[in-house]
Parts: structure tokens; C-alpha cells; sequence
């Protein structure tokens, strides 16, 4: 499960990747690192077919079974499309690409900071210069309790899809991977297709797809990276 994620671009480049012609994201900082339940930058169709850079909050609502007591801490990552709960959310008007220039799977090997305790993660980009790329995403608005201390709220939302790993990731997150978009045509057809279309975007991407550009030190093994190809910018 991917519960952290960095943004190190710049509004311009996003807008011109995605084509969108209104922001309303205020001003990004330089570098973001992106953590559930906090506001993030998401392209998505706003009214009038306009694509639209705007902030949404990381966590789509949860199945409501899942909700334990009165507050929703919401769903980071949606891997089963075909569940009821998700059905609702698949048309254009709930589809959004979520910027990102590197994501970490946390180790599976118990490598924590000395200074913080915190576990140490394995960070993937599409090569070192870490150049901006998408995930799938799904986004809606929604009134609920995201914390108990604030109560009920409007929030617009968004989380975005997972799939099987590819052999780069699987030794270190076994269970799944972000659906990636690398190229324009998969943000348009992500943004603008059918169902029926955009589905097979949720695959696992090529064992080459991906480099490791930070790791803690363990004695995993990896398959051999592919030579990176350059930036996208």
C-alpha cells in the first residue's frame, strides 16, 4: 500500500502535461511530501469540460463497513473496482490523475532512523532525475468526519488505483503497486474514456517501468533496473 508519495515539479509543467486550463491550487511548494488524510494537487474534469488543477484531501470515503466508530479516515488506495462501493466512482466526473515524481513502500526488513524510530522505505521514480508521471485516480465530494475533533464536514476527496507488482516492487510491497500513467495518452484516455476502455489502464507496469532511487540498507535482492531512459522534461 502506498501511503506517501513526493511532488517535485512544477505547477506549469503539470498544467501543460495534463492540459489544464484552470487552477485553483494555489501555490505548490518547490517539494511536497504527500501523506494521507492531507491536501494534495489533483487534475481532474470540472464543470464546463475544463480540466481543472485543484487541492483535494487524500483518502476517498471508506465502505461503510469498514468504518470503525464515528470518524471516516478514508480509503488511500483503491485496488478492487469491481466492489459496489466503488462502482459509483468510475465515470469521468470522478476521474483525476495525481501528480507524483517518486512513491515509498515502506521496507519489509526492520531498518528504523536513529534519530526518529520511524521505518526507513524504499523510494521508486521513473529514473534518478525523478520526472513527473501520474497515478489513476478517482476523486468525489463528500460530507462526513474525516477527524472526531473537527466533526462533520464538506471535503472533496481522492485516492487512486493499486494493481499486482511488478518484480521490482514485489520483494518489498508483495500485495500491490500504483496504476501509473507515463505518457499524455494514458492521462487523456484515463481522463476522457469509457469504462470500459479506461479499465485496462489498471495494470502493473513493466519490470523496467521503475527505478529505485532510495533505499535503507537490507539484504533484499532485486532483479536487474533496465538503463534509465532520461527525463520527461
Amino acid at each position: 500500500m502506498c501511503n506517501l508519495y513526493n511532488i517535485t515539479t512544477s505547477q506549469e509543467a503539470i498544467r501543460q502535461w495534463t492540459r489544464a486550463l484552470r487552477d485553483i491550487a494555489g501555490n505548490l511548494e518547490p517539494s511536497i511530501d504527500i501523506y494521507p488524510n492531507t491536501p494534495a494537487p489533483v487534475v481532474r474534469n470540472a464543470s464546463g469540460g475544463q480540466r481543472e488543477l485543484a487541492n483535494l484531501l487524500w483518502g476517498m470515503p471508506s465502505p461503510p463497513e469498514r468504518v470503525k466508530g464515528k470518524a471516516d479516515y478514508g480509503t488511500t488506495n483503491v485496488r478492487k473496482t469491481n466492489y459496489f462501493h466503488w462502482q459509483q466512482y468510475l465515470g469521468i466526473e470522478h476521474r483525476c490523475v495525481v501528480p507524483v515524481t517518486s512513491f515509498a513502500e515502506p521496507s519489509p526488513v526492520d531498518v528504523k532512523d536513529p534519530e526518529t524510530g520511524i521505518k526507513k522505505s524504499y523510494w521508486f521514480a521513473l529514473n534518478e532525475d525523478r520526472p513527473l508521471f501520474f497515478f489513476a485516480g478517482l476523486w468525489t465530494a463528500w460530507h462526513g468526519v474525516r477527524k472526531l475533533k473537527d466533526g462533520p464536514a464538506d471535503h472533496e476527496v481522492y485516492g487512486f488505483l493499486t494493481t499486482e507488482p511488478n518484480a521490482l516492487i514485489r520483494p518489498i510491497h508483495e500485495k500491490a503497486m500504483p496504476v501509473i500513467l507515463t505518457t499524455k495518452d494514458e492521462v487523456d484516455m484515463w481522463l476522457t474514456a469509457p469504462w470500459s476502455e479506461a479499465r485496462h489502464l489498471q495494470r502493473t507496469a513493466p519490470d523496467d517501468a521503475l527505478v529505485i532511487v532510495e533505499k535503507p540498507v537490507t539484504q533484499i535482492k532485486f532483479p536487474p533496473q533496465a538503463p534509465t531512459q532520461g527525463s520527461l522534461f
